[in-house]
């Protein structure tokens, strides 16, 4: 689990504390059903509170994410066609194909749904708009009661935008949403889809600047169509209200002022952000500092290409081919990267990468999609890639400073053994074999065995998989069981992730302050663990993608307390001196450098 902005679950599966989050369906059936068997029929309470009857009444009941979809009394599904044959369990099942609604916000709504409950992830949305088996489709169809077409590139572009914004914009949307409402209780007694659709809404009008005709008139249908006709009032008149304000630039934000916490949290709702995120940040870094910081965070991520020099492709090969696809970039201070520019996509610059992807850049070996900073790739979609291709791209997870410049931290030399010890994705793992030039060895370790496989197939497909072996294990029982010792030992740990929020869209929200201390004790583990492993007269290097202190310097100055053993060795001649602390630490800052938060330490072990 290379870089730590994954959950502790992964990390602790092996040891009992807790189990991994899976990507799994949410069958949950968000739409709202009503009257008796064969029937529909429009519910007449408020279209923005939860309905106290349905039907001959019965009491409404949302439907538990367990239950079966229900197969009669959907409300407001209108027959349509063509009509879509499945095969299911040996049974011909004909699915109704509503050509109504606008597919991609149907699949965007759903979707958010899902993320609500902690059933899916942001930027994961595969061939077709599936997720795995039937997937999107399915999921669409069981919880709004009626098929889609399968979405198409741009389809897709069009809900990951959506999507992504929706999430990092939430505190900001449904502040404005409740303030549009005719009181607070008709927001927070509203129905989970109804207020997915309308955070849509409001996202593409003050974000997206989707025509107001279109944004209205889109989420209006899917909203009478998905719940029911009044459901559909409510959306059209929230959204008509909402564009009188912004034509009269007078959005009902709060006002900065009062004391400190007041501030924090009127600041937390205009840049969407946790309150503690809001103050931890104006107390470590100022608060002009933290304004900035949560700009940078709400701004469209870049991403970069690593070339593979394994396989004898240079930086002019890759240039070559980018500008032969028509594909923006410019170039990296690093001589390996190629960062992709401006023309893209809202989000994750998917038009772009798509085309690399479609054009097989990284099937042929040429490249890696790949942050120069941390080497973690992010989850992107590519229509008709494979599982390889999807995990390559999930590689790209920050920028120039934690892949490319972690990697000069450890500055891997010819013949020299190194262990990366949270491995997985494997984007450093791949990168310090690639600067081994064929001599030496790579042991890359983790608790995750699925993505240590894909790891070596990615090894392969760059022709490194003589020079890395895969270790299957939890770093602290292995580190207490083998009497292996390295030349060099890299330690990509866990973290909370602060510093790489522009790409994650959803991390905002899943990071509690609690966190932190559960984490920086795991931390302390995981250095104490790899210390072991290091030779005498061998170098340790510990990162994260994380700004905090606390998870950073204080981890190591805490480190060095318990093992006089070792001794911080300045990054300075190993990185550019931008990036290089007074104490001697590698640091990125998002608001100094234009790149994702990273930091790294250089440890060396004494010979005696």
């Amino acid at each position: 689990m290379e870089g730590g902005a994954l959950a502790l679950p992964h990390f602790r599966s092996r040891v009992g504390i807790g189990s991994p989050i899976l990507l799994s369906a949410d069958p949950g059936a968000a739409r709202r059903s009503s009257g008796a068997s064969g029937r529909s029929r429009v519910s007449r309470v408020n279209p923005g509170a939860y309905p106290r009857s349905a039907g001959r009444g019965r009491t409404w009941k949302r439907d538990s994410p367990e239950a079966p979809p229900r197969r009669s009394g959907i409300t407001r599904v209108p027959n349509h066609s063509p009509e879509m044959p499945t095969e299911r369990a040996g049974r011909t099942k004909v699915s109704n194909v509503n050509l109504e609604v606008s597919h991609h916000r149907a699949v965007a709504a759903v979707r958010l749904l899902r993320i609500e409950k902690g059933k899916a992830f942001v930027d994961l949305l595969n061939e077709k708009g599936n997720s795995s088996g039937e997937n999107e489709m399915s999921y669409v169809e069981r919880t709004l009661g009626f098929s889609i077409r399968c979405l198409d590139n741009r389809d897709i572009r069009l809900v990951t935008v959506i999507v992504a914004g929706t999430v990092r914009w939430k505190r900001y949307l449904d502040y404005l949403i409740m303030s549009l409402c005719s009181e607070e209780k008709v927001f927070r007694e509203m129905e989970p889809l109804l207020l997915q659709i309308l955070r849509i809404g409001f996202f593409e009008i003050l974000k997206l600047n989707v025509p107001a005709y279109a944004a209205v008139d889109e989420n209006v249908r899917l909203a009478k169509v998905a719940l029911r006709p009044g459901a559909g009032n409510l959306v059209n008149a929230i959204l008509r209200k909402l564009l009188l304000l912004k034509e009269a630039n007078s959005l009902p934000l709060p006002k900065i002022e009062g004391d400190d916490r007041a501030q924090a949290r009127a600041l937390s709702i205009i840049y969407s952000h946790p309150v503690w995120m809001v103050r931890r940040w104006i107390r470590f870094l100022g608060k002009e500092e933290a304004l900035k910081l949560m700009k940078w965070n709400n701004s469209d991520p870049h991403f970069s290409i690593r070339v593979n020099t394994a396989n004898g492709y240079t930086r002019a090969d890759l240039i070559d081919r980018l500008e032969s696809l028509q594909v923006h970039y410019e170039k990296s201070t690093m001589d390996e990267f190629v960062r992709i520019q401006e023309g893209m996509q809202n989000y994750l610059n998917l038009f772009h990468v798509q085309t690399v992807l479609q054009a097989g850049l990284l099937k042929e070996g040429m490249c890696a999609v790949q942050d120069e900073s941390a080497g973690k790739f992010p989850c992107l979609s590519d229509s008709g890639t494979s599982h390889l291709s999807k995990h390559l791209i999930l590689m790209l997870r920050h920028e120039e400073s934690i892949v490319g410049l972690v990697v000069s931290v450890v500055d891997p030399q010819p013949g020299e053994t190194i262990i990366d010890c949270c491995a997985a994705p494997g984007g450093k793992t791949l990168f310090m074999a690639a600067r081994l030039s064929g001599q030496g060895k790579i042991w890359a370790l983790d608790i995750n065995k699925g993505r240590l496989r894909i790891l070596m197939e990615a090894a392969k497909l760059h022709n490194l998989d003589a020079m890395i072996s895969d270790i299957h294990a939890d770093l602290r029982l292995y580190a207490k069981e083998t009497t292996a010792t390295f030349d060099k030992v890299l330690l990509d740990a866990p973290c909370s992730g602060l510093g790489v929020l522009s790409k994650r869209a959803d991390l905002r929200w899943n990071r509690q302050f609690e966190d932190l201390e559960e984490l920086m004790c795991l931390q302390d583990e995981l250095l104490d663990s790899a210390s072991m492993l290091v030779k005498p007269g061998g170098i340790l290097v510990y990162s994260t993608c994380s700004i905090d202190p606390e998870e950073n310097e204080h981890r190591i100055a805490a480190f060095v307390q318990r093992h006089p053993d070792f001794v911080l060795q300045s990054v300075h001649g190993y990185v550019p001196a931008e990036f290089v602390t007074d104490e001697g630490f590698y640091s990125s800052s998002p608001t100094k450098h234009s790149i994702d938060g990273a930091f790294a330490a250089r440890l060396v072990r004494s010979v005696l």
